[in-house]
């Protein structure tokens, strides 16, 4: 079938509001403003059937399709590698199908956008727990496709944790209906999960089952100043081992990152004395009215303060300036990105060797590029840091060291027991990395597992796995 041909089929199964080929400029391009070559189209089904068709077509013709979300990813994994091309959008399937609040659960479309669905659950007394700067525009289907994780991790796990059902569509247009509600089902493989992080490599996920929470009636919120990174670590744990289940967040971010949300973003504000070397945002939560958790938040920070084990902090004392303080931390992204170029790396490591691991990198970095600006921020409490790089003042770009630096904090990574792809996945810009860290045993499984379910290799070539790779 030539590309018109294929064209002129998608036309007359979608119609015009559901197949794009003008106008898609925006389609094409990721968070970061990186393009993909020329496309055939952009598919925007209505229905699970309706892509179910788009990929039996494609599928027959040979022509990859790209599934995207909101395209709030940032590891080109929302737009295709290949001219001719399909841009697969869920965004026109935002049914919320059913909230059954009696099994905590509720069944949605994976075009549904993450903060209208907690809108809705807000009605209900319930809520999804998975928050993140994008959730404005996150779609469901891409929060699973990339196994997010966000600010409550600690707490409620990632996204994969919050999956209790699927339905898919598999690279040969036949579908997969496995949306059960149970929180136990081990009936054999756990097909749900391995959906979870595929990046749209597997198939199309079109609908969901997601498991629910109690909305918090009270939070409580600090942020504390510390010496360094041992300090954090020693007392992020410290309140772990205190709060227990109550601790729903334990964030961090540095005075680099400080700086440049100040310096870009006008109407932010600091609201401690101290300037420091690291920063946590810590946030309590209960669904229950009788623990008051503002007391034990200050008898914590008194006693920390006490002890010497903080610089200093100021407790929220109302919903706006818990807001606040959280808004320093999530506008962490877009004061780097208003500052220029920039080199961006989402991995983690173990919490207990977070201190040695940043203190030997950040190291080796500015000894390979003097003057580098290094960012670090993230998720204290799972060891989730996004480390990254912003040229020294007055450089406008990287040059060619930038595969350099990002090798080396990857290898880094690695030699730490960690994960090179904490909850952004690897997209396209980390294949080539992975392919070197990660053991061959471990490229084989991923390989087989794509080759099985996708032998043509028309979902998404070109992310997590390379398909020419030679045997080993």
């Amino acid at each position: 079938m030539t590309s018109k041909a294929l064209s002129d089929h998608l036309l007359g199964l979608l119609g015009p509001n559901g197949w794009l080929t003008k106008d898609i400029e925006r389609y094409q391009a990721d968070w970061l403003n990186r393009r993909s070559p020329q496309i055939l189209g952009v598919a925007r089904p209505a229905t699970t059937e309706e892509v179910s068709a788009v990929l039996r077509l494609a599928h027959d013709a040979n022509v990859p399709v790209t599934p995207q979300g909101g395209n709030t990813g940032l590891c080109m994994g929302s737009v295709p590698e290949n001219a001719g091309a399909i841009i697969l959008s869920l965004s026109r399937m935002r049914r919320i199908v059913s909230v059954d609040p009696q099994d905590f659960a509720v069944t949605v479309e994976a075009g549904v956008v993450l903060a209208d669905l907690n809108g809705e659950l807000e009605n209900h007394g319930l809520m999804l727990p998975m928050h993140l700067g994008s959730e404005g525009s996150a779609q469901i289907g891409g929060l699973i496709a990339t196994n997010a994780g966000g600010s409550h991790a600690l707490r409620y796990g990632m996204m994969q944790d919050l999956v209790l059902g699927l339905e898919a569509v598999l690279p040969d247009g036949s579908i997969w209906n496995g949306n059960r509600s149970l929180l136990k089902d081990n009936a054999g493989y756990q097909l749900r999960r391995l959906f979870c992080g595929s990046e749209g490599t597997l198939g199309v996920v079109t609908k969901a089952v997601l498991r629910l929470y109690p909305k918090p009636r009270q939070r409580a919120a600090a942020l504390i100043a510390l010496e360094d990174f041992q300090a954090a670590v020693g007392c992020g744990a410290g309140l772990r081992r205190e709060f227990g289940e109550f601790i729903s967040a334990l964030e961090f971010f540095t005075e680099t990152g400080l700086d440049l949300v100040l310096k870009n973003i006008s109407d932010l504000s600091f609201p401690l004395e101290t300037r420091s070397p690291v920063y946590m945002l810590v946030e309590l939560s209960s669904s229950s009215a009788s623990v008051n958790l503002m007391a034990m938040l200050e008898t914590a920070l008194g006693e920390a303060y006490e002890q010497e084990l903080i610089l200093d902090g100021v407790i929220a004392s109302n919903e706006a300036q818990r807001l606040r303080f959280w808004r320093l931390r999530e506008e962490m992204p877009e004061g780097q990105r208003l500052e220029g170029a920039q080199i961006k790396h989402d991995i983690a490591v173990p919490p207990s060797r977070l201190d040695a691991f940043v203190s030997r990198t950040c190291a080796g970095l500015k000894g390979l590029m003097p003057g580098l600006r290094i960012n670090l921020f993230g998720h204290l409490g799972d060891g989730n840091i996004h480390f990254n790089l912003s040229p020294p003042p007055g450089v406008v770009e990287f040059g060619d060291k930038g595969d350099g630096l990002s090798h080396f904090i990857y290898s880094q990574t690695t030699a730490a027991g960690g994960s090179i792809a904490a909850e952004h996945g690897l997209g396209r810009t980390k294949l080539q990395h992975a392919d070197t860290l990660r053991s061959p045993v471990e490229r084989r499984l991923m390989r087989l597992i794509k080759t099985a379910i996708d032998p043509k290799d028309v979902m998404n070539p070109g992310v997590i796995v390379r398909r020419n790779l030679d045997q080993e």
